[in-house]
């Protein structure tokens, strides 16, 4: 995150004496990345975090993967993906890579249960169909349909629904997610010509702090195996905390457009980086002015990157039949471009209403057997007819 955020009750400096009103020690921890060298904050509990009950097991969880190495333009159609009561056992990895994994869900129930951590990456959680709230550590942030949902690597979470209509589109990223750093200046403040600000970036707004002990699930994923562990007290005893490492919730409807004369390339829509990916927003804007402009998208060549595009809403300009919640995706290697009609189907047009996410990773995506099950038949053809 790049700016600075606190909540609930801290001490004046860090490191000293904080006492409860039964005159304990609160318990200070740090919550950091990269060693002491990234982003971190600094947590307050009532109890210790580390007080562990019982272990009660593993199981593997590692994608099962259908195709090692891919050079055919697909299409997956991603409501098809079955609705489950468990928020976990509902994320179904459907493309992946050392750096990603790129899931799709569909849960019924709210996570009562238990308590998750990924230990391995940061999440992108996009909400496609759906809203509620998502209770963590550091305090709760209510979510609708259009937001995304980045949680840092670590964090324990609760995913709290308020119906059982809910689609998602996941990102696990195993590295850092930061804004794009050609927004921000040296100090990290998003610049003017951002198409989002600080003010569009909602941290924690509600922590609750549970003084409670007994017997806590906890499911903890680390190097693709899911972890059971029993906690003493409850995961939310958080009395305060301050930094810049946190869940925060952003709004696909709040990304303000970057338009130009003449068709702008894909960098525009970016939202969120990393050393291995990208991930932008496509939203309603109005097309490009020159008056000989062609605002359907050139074909281009993915040497470097694979791409991968899930539809939202709306009409997508350059695709013809594509359903909500529907992935495309175009290996590196092989030109790409609108659709037969397309191209001409824009000249004259004035402003698009589609809203899309896009995941741009420079290793090649495997898919899985999973992927394999939703696939449109014969999509590398489309652009015969």
């Amino acid at each position: 995150m790049p700016f600075y955020h606190k909540l609930g009750e801290i001490p004046h400096k860090r490191h000293t004496v904080f006492r409860q009103a039964n005159g304990a020690l609160y318990h200070e921890q740090l919550f950091g990345t990269i060693g002491f060298d990234g982003m971190s904050s600094l947590l307050y509990h009532i109890q210790p975090p580390t007080v562990v009950k019982e272990i009660l097991g593993q199981k593997n969880i590692a994608p099962e993967i259908a195709l090692e190495k891919n050079m055919r333009m697909r299409s997956l159609q991603g409501f098809n993906v079955i609705p489950k009561d468990d928020y976990l056992e509902s994320r179904t990895p459907v493309l992946v890579n050392n750096d990603c994994y790129i899931e799709l869900a569909s849960p019924r129930k709210s996570m009562n249960d238990y308590f998750y951590k990924n230990a391995d990456a940061d999440e992108v959680i996009f909400i496609h169909k759906g809203s509620g709230k998502l209770k963590t550590q550091l305090g709760n942030i209510d979510f609708s349909y259009g937001d995304y949902l980045v949680v840092p690597r670590g964090m324990i979470y609760q995913m709290e629904f308020n119906s059982e209509d809910n689609r998602l589109f996941i990102v696990q990223s195993f590295h850092p997610i930061y804004t794009p750093k050609r927004y921000r200046n040296w100090f990290g403040q998003l610049l003017e010509h951002s198409p989002f600000c600080e003010r569009d970036i909602r941290p924690p707004h509600e922590l609750e702090t549970h003084d409670v002990e007994g017997d806590f699930l906890i499911k903890i994923k680390k190097q693709d195996e899911l972890y059971e562990y029993v906690y003493a007290h409850h995961p939310f005893n958080v009395i305060g905390w301050d930094g810049f490492n946190y869940p925060y919730a952003f709004s696909i409807h709040d990304f303000e457009p970057i338009t130009g004369r003449v068709h702008q390339p894909p960098p525009i829509h970016q939202t969120f980086e990393t050393s291995a990916f990208v991930i932008c927003s496509f939203v309603p804007r109005l097309y490009d002015y020159h008056p000989d402009s062609i605002p359907a998208p050139y074909n281009h060549s993915n040497i470097d990157s694979d791409e991968v595009l899930y539809y939202v809403e709306g009409d997508f300009m350059s695709r013809n039949n594509i359903d909500k919640g529907q992935i495309t995706l175009h290996p590196a290697g092989i030109p790409h471009g609108p659709h037969p009609g397309a191209y001409e189907r824009s000249i004259g047009k004035k402003d698009t209403d589609e809203l899309a996410v896009m995941v741009d990773t420079f290793k090649p995506l495997k898919l899985t057997k999973q992927a394999l099950g939703i696939e449109v038949a014969d999509y590398d053809k489309s652009w015969l007819h």
